[in-house]
């Protein structure tokens, strides 16, 4: 990781933010398809400004829902700068300071885990962006990994969508390097975020590496389930399967591991 280049990458990015604050202030974009093309512009902005490089295999869904695995903040920038859509998080974003009066303007849908009866609740903002023509992003694993494995996925939402006849289409989002970063350097650490670890530190790491590329996988076609939302936990299973066949049907090959 080089100090330098993470410190001018900094600088960047707070007049990346700043200029897409300013934005929303000046515009107040009323719809969710202003909000979300918003997002879009921003997201796509803050890739070719830290030259993080996105290769696509398949197409993003024009409507419905999609499931993703989870590795980092870096997913929802990445997907977000493909095509605009609205993103289903936890709410704890929702009080992060910038952060989240940015994800709040952009129409992000919120869901209080652990609460019950929450992903009900989200269940009217996600049929309100699928009415609007705007695909929906979440992680159903609930929570971001190494990449060594998938967790399994809650399946809370994922019976929200069904029952509302949305097609859910899964996605596979996973990184590498285009340069050498250092012996000390692995996706794994330096760009997966998990655990405990201190989210700014994180960040200044990420900023400093060189040649990040991301790629994200869509499948052909939506999921076609054996069974309804009644049965959500055999869904919850199929669809994991169905994110994971994406990532054995298409092998990558790292510089650093």
């Amino acid at each position: 990781m080089n100090f330098f280049r993470a410190a001018w990458r900094s600088v960047r990015l707070v007049g990346m933010f700043a200029r897409a604050g300013a934005e929303l202030v000046v515009t107040r974009p009323a719809t969710r398809e202003q909000r979300a093309a918003w997002l879009h512009r921003f997201c796509a902005r803050a890739m070719r400004g830290l030259k993080i490089e996105i290769d696509v295999s398949g197409s993003f869904p024009t409507r419905g829902a999609v499931i993703s695995n989870h590795l980092s903040y870096l997913d929802i920038v990445v997907y977000a700068a493909l095509h605009p859509c609205v993103f289903v998080s936890k709410a704890e974003i929702k009080s992060w300071p910038v952060v989240g009066w940015m994800t709040t303007m952009s129409g992000t849908v919120y869901v209080a885990r652990g609460h019950g009866g929450s992903a009900m609740k989200a269940r009217e903002g996600m049929q309100a962006a699928v009415d609007a023509g705007l695909p929906v992003v979440f992680f159903p694993e609930g929570t971001t990994t190494n990449g060594s494995g998938m967790l399994k996925f809650h399946s809370g939402l994922l019976a929200q969508a069904i029952d509302g006849g949305a097609p859910v289409t899964a996605a596979h989002i996973r990184y590498g390097f285009r340069e050498q970063n250092g012996p000390d350097v692995s996706v794994a650490d330096d760009v997966c975020y998990w655990g405990d670890r201190d989210m700014l530190g994180h960040i200044f790491t990420f900023l400093g590496l060189r040649g990040v590329r991301a790629e994200v996988l869509f499948a052909d076609e939506p999921i076609e389930f054996s069974s309804d939302a009644l049965h959500r936990k055999q869904a919850a299973i199929e669809a994991r399967a169905a994110v994971t066949a994406l990532a054995t049907a298409h092998p990558l090959g790292e510089k650093n591991e």
